[in-house]
């Protein structure tokens, strides 16, 4: 077996890649490794990936052989590697479009409305349209034909390689073939929507210049593929304040067609409405918001995730499902597409006649439905990592810091006999972090600043204590709007935010985060924070992000897991006691993100590896 020492990769037969982050070649090995594998653990000396079925399929949907795979394993490894992994890699990776959804020739891709009920037509005799699932390998055929799970949706056996399925069922069967290992390549198909010419202004009406960046550009390429059958679907993956919502407007452009945009909350739909307006040919009356405040429906209607899922007390289903069958949609955007709630799944996968364009900061979804954003929204089509963009300082230089405080003495009884939740809440709520969050606040007083938490009688505490305005949930748009503008403006410092603040908020002046509390362990809502203060600032282009949390407890376990997917992007934690903290701030000195940083894990099993080189 070749011994090469100097290489950073170990891989292991169980499909665990251990990466060594002392090695001159480490940054290298992650640039190519988050391209076909998923970061699971990131303690300081060793990061532990892992080589999944879904994680080589989007490697594949990207362009990704499985001779790449494998010579980016054998370029970074000290040893072989295994032959099983290799197998492995090559039966996986040949998977990926095996077996092909098409169209009958001549044939339109087949229905593409909602219905009130699932299972509604199902059995019922009458002549339906049909796609075709085809494969060259008749074994492969014979086994989906006979798999209990596709069954239902099956009309016929054409021949010895092609199945016909019932067109209104297309998600459902992608579905169970991407969960039964066989991820189908749809080339069924698109219905081309009502037409609706939209073409990118050079000049935006508010007179600045405006044209995509070399990256939108070829995010929009490699979804739009040239209008063909093999694009037209799937995940564009950039972190945030690098222009998703810009992205969306280049794709917008290519279909020139009748388009409805779904997002996260009425902020979202109001600042995808003022892009609209500022970068497109598109006047005010042909965009709708579809909201909890208006029931616009136009040839661009943008709504909200919430009214959606909405359902009155007597309702038996979605009253607002009808949207999805309202205009003759070509196609359907999907903001912030890790947070899609499980019931609009169930409508995408009954619209797959559509394009679909998801776009995501984050592929890590907290429910465990990747797969379910992979067959029904499309394979990842294209990502960049948030270091490079940084490099070229299209977003804004990041330095994090985790700053530990001592649980208070008070709490010290009551947090010891609490249940593991209300643990982790004493511990996000300790009253000892107060002290630190108004050090930090008078420390950046003349820079844009953001509290962040999650529990509302903290926020209100913290903000009287700052003497700064709130946004909650409970906050009327009117006035959330009202605060942002401020806040834009630079008339407002500081501003308190709930989790409402975390998705889709256009502060681009923000530089300095500090996060007091968050959502146990979720790694998304990390990435979503973090990118509030990413745009590019002015100055020396550096944005800080604080992350207080109470030492030696579940708080510090889960806010290590948490940090798992910003260590992927390439970014590290400097440690800080609170003690060394504020007497750093008290002599008016930057905490340096240089000489503490370290990476931070959650184990499996809930232990903490490693406490970092953080000082006393």
């Amino acid at each position: 077996m070749a011994y090469r020492p100097e290489n950073p990769l170990i891989v292991q037969s169980n499909h665990e890649l251990l990466l060594e982050v002392d090695n001159p070649r480490y940054e290298a090995a992650r640039n190519e490794l988050a391209r076909f594998a998923e970061l699971v653990k990131s303690p300081e000396h060793v990061h532990t990936y892992r080589i999944t079925p879904l994680s080589l399929w989007n490697g594949a949907s990207a362009g990704l052989t499985a001779q790449d795979v494998l010579e980016t394993l054998e370029e970074f490894s000290k040893f072989d590697v295994p032959f099983g992994v290799q197998q492995s890699i090559q039966d996986t990776m040949r998977r990926y479009g095996l077996v092909k959804l098409v169209a009958p020739s001549g044939v339109r891709a087949g229905r593409a409305g909602v219905r009130g009920r699932r299972g509604a037509g199902r059995g019922s005799g009458r002549e339906v349209d049909y796609l075709i699932l085809e494969s060259a390998d008749r074994s492969i055929l014979e086994e989906i034909a006979h798999h209990p799970r596709l069954r239902p949706y099956l009309v016929e056996r054409l021949d010895a390689t092609r199945l016909a399925v019932d067109a209104r069922w297309r998600g459902h069967v992608k579905q169970v073939l991407v969960h039964i290992g066989y991820p189908v390549e749809d080339l069924a198909g698109y219905v081309e929507g009502a037409p609706l010419p939209i073409r990118l202004r050079a000049t935006t009406r508010a007179g600045r210049p405006f044209g995509l960046r070399d990256y939108q550009q070829e995010a929009v390429r490699a979804f739009w593929m040239e209008g063909s059958e093999r694009g037209g679907n799937g995940v564009i993956v950039l972190p945030c304040g690098a222009g998703k919502t810009i992205v969306g407007l280049g794709v917008m452009e290519k279909a020139s067609t009748q388009t409805l945009i779904l997002s996260t909350n009425v902020t979202a739909v109001r600042q995808w409405k003022a892009e609209l307006l500022d970068k497109t040919t598109l006047e005010e009356d042909q965009i709708g918001e579809y909201t909890g405040e208006a029931k616009e429906i136009r040839p661009v209607t943008i709504a909200t995730y919430q009214i959606l899922t909405h359902r009155g007390p007597e309702d038996t289903d979605y009253p607002h499902f009808a949207l999805f069958n309202s205009r003759d949609w070509g196609l359907v955007i999907y903001d912030e597409v890790h947070l899609l709630p499980a019931d609009v799944f169930r409508i995408t996968s009954e619209i797959q006649a559509r394009r679909r364009l998801g776009l995501t900061a984050t592929l890590v979804r907290e429910d465990g439905r990747e797969a379910d954003v992979f067959s029904l929204i499309g394979p990842k089509r294209y990502d960049v990592p948030w270091r490079d963009l940084e490099k070229s300082q299209w977003i804004a230089t990041a330095e994090c810091f985790e700053i530990r405080v001592p649980l208070d003495e008070s709490l010290r009884l009551s947090y010891a006999v609490a249940e593991d939740r209300e643990k982790f809440r004493i511990a996000s709520e300790n009253p000892a972090k107060l002290p630190l969050v108004k050090a930090l606040v008078e420390h950046h007083r003349d820079q844009q600043v953001l509290v962040i938490g999650q529990y509302l009688s903290q926020l209100e505490e913290v903000a009287r204590l700052l003497e700064a305005p709130i946004i909650t949930g409970r906050t009327p748009n009117a006035e959330r709007e009202s605060l942002y503008g401020d806040f834009k403006a630079g008339r407002l410092k500081t501003l308190v935010v709930s989790k409402v603040a975390n998705f889709a908020v256009d502060l681009p002046d923000a530089s300095v985060a500090i996060q007091i509390s968050g959502t146990f362990g979720s790694r998304q809502e990390e990435a979503q924070r973090l990118g509030r203060i990413l745009r590019p600032k002015a100055g020396d282009n550096v944005a800080r992000f604080y992350s207080v949390i109470t030492q030696d407890t579940s708080e510090q376990r889960f806010a290590a897991k948490r940090q798992l997917f910003l260590t992927e992007q390439g970014y590290r934690y400097a440690i800080y006691t609170g003690d060394r903290a504020m007497s750093l701030l008290a002599a008016g000195q930057e905490l340096s993100a240089d000489g503490e940083a370290v990476s931070l894990s959650f184990s499996a099993a809930g232990s903490r590896s490693g406490r970092g080189r953080a000082r006393a």
